[in-house]
Formats: structure tokens, C-alpha cells, sequence
């Protein structure tokens, strides 16, 4: 029997679900948006609430300390060690010098429900 050349009917999104634009991105306004749905506050509080939250992390992993976000993750700083690069297009040899770059980890849970 031949497969219908109709398209999937696409689900609805679930109630309180975050609307996806054309891009898979969600933007600040957004998160806002949705904390302010899900919590008794206004859009300017849950503006406020979630740069607190972002500003605490960002301090955080400046100060080189770990942050746990339950059911989401681990977010790190990992210090990189020197290493010999190649400049695209020239194949010139470069040394590329030690830094720190941000890790993450993902939780056990989510990563069970992907």
C-alpha cells in the first residue's frame, strides 16, 4: 500500500510552551515573557528577575565558580592549555595561547528526555 503524499499535521504547541520563531533561538524578551506568564509578576519584574538571575551566573563563572542549574546543567570554566594552529588559507603555523573557555554539562535528566 502507497504512503499518502500528505504532509504531517504539525502538533500544537503545548499550553505555556515557549512559541518557536523561524529560527530554534529563544531571545531574552521571550524568557521574559514566559517567566512573567508562568509567575505573578509583571513584565518589568520578570525583566528584572531574569537579568538578576543572568547577571548572578555571569559573575559567578568570572569568579571561576561552578553554576548548577538544577535540571538543565553544570556551566564551568575550564582553562585551555597552548597549542600549535594552522591560519586557514595560508597553512601558516600558529601558536594559539592558553585561555579559559565556558563548559557545560548537560543534566542526566535532560539529557534522558532529548
Amino acid at each position: 500500500m502507497a504512503k499518502s503524499s500528505k504532509p504531517a499535521a504539525k502538533k500544537p504547541a503545548a499550553k505555556g510552551a515557549p512559541t518557536r520563531s523561524a529560527s530554534n533561538k529563544i531571545a531574552k524578551t521571550q524568557i521574559i515573557d514566559i517567566v512573567a506568564d508562568k509567575t505573578s509578576l509583571n513584565k518589568k519584574q520578570a525583566g528584572e528577575a531574569v537579568a538578576a538571575v543572568l547577571s548572578s551566573v555571569v559573575a559567578a563563572l568570572q569568579g571561576g565558580q561552578s553554576v548548577g542549574l538544577p535540571g538543565l546543567g553544570t556551566l564551568s570554566v575550564t582553562q585551555t592549555a597552548a597549542r600549535t594552529g594552522v591560519r586557514p588559507g595560508t597553512n601558516q603555523k600558529i601558536t594559539i595561547p592558553a585561555g579559559k573557555k565556558i563548559r557545560f554539562k548537560v543534566a542526566s535528566t535532560l539529557k534522558g528526555t532529548l
